[in-house]
């Protein structure tokens, strides 16, 4: 084991650095904050299991999970719900689904809080450049998306709230 993070003379570990919080406002969806929720649960039963071992003389993967609830009650405590249905999809903000046309392809997107955000599945974080792009767009309108690549003209084809269910 290394001992980078074991105290002097106790064997004890210290606490590993707590993980960065984004300085944003925590916008969660319904299925965001339940995502979250069930990350902590699992997070804190993988921690009793841990504790629970007979040979405990690795302690770091238990710190690493007492880091990581931390970071998920932190998350739970400051979390803002934005309930999808209740917002108007006549323009593009956070809890909605939009669809874009995109140098001639049609893409989906889902503006999410941070922690539900995964570009493999569409889903971006609002303050993400492409959210920014879309935000506050109606359908028809022709937005800019400025990227590393080079800026990307994109049309919206469709404005939907989330699905509460999915």
């Amino acid at each position: 084991m290394s001992r980078a993070f074991v105290k002097e003379g106790t064997g004890e570990l210290e606490p590993l650095p707590d993980l960065p919080v984004s300085p944003h406002p925590n916008y969660v969806t319904p299925r965001g904050l339940a995502t979250l929720k069930a990350r902590l649960l699992a997070r804190q039963g993988e921690l009793a299991a841990l504790k629970a071992r007979a040979e405990r003389l690795d302690r770091l993967p238990e710190a690493a999970a007492e880091r990581d609830i931390r970071y998920l009650e932190a998350r739970l405590r400051t979390a803002i719900l934005v309930e999808p249905v209740a917002q108007p999809a006549a323009e593009v903000q956070f809890g909605t689904r939009v669809v874009v046309e995109m140098e001639g392809v049609e893409r989906a997107f889902e503006i999410v809080g941070e922690d539900e955000a995964d570009a493999d599945l569409g889903r971006i974080a609002p303050h993400s450049p492409l959210a920014r792009a879309l935000i506050g767009a109606e359908v028809g309108d022709l937005v800019v998306w400025r990227r590393p690549a080079g800026a990307v003209e994109l049309e919206v084809v469709a404005i939907a709230p989330l699905d509460p269910g999915a």
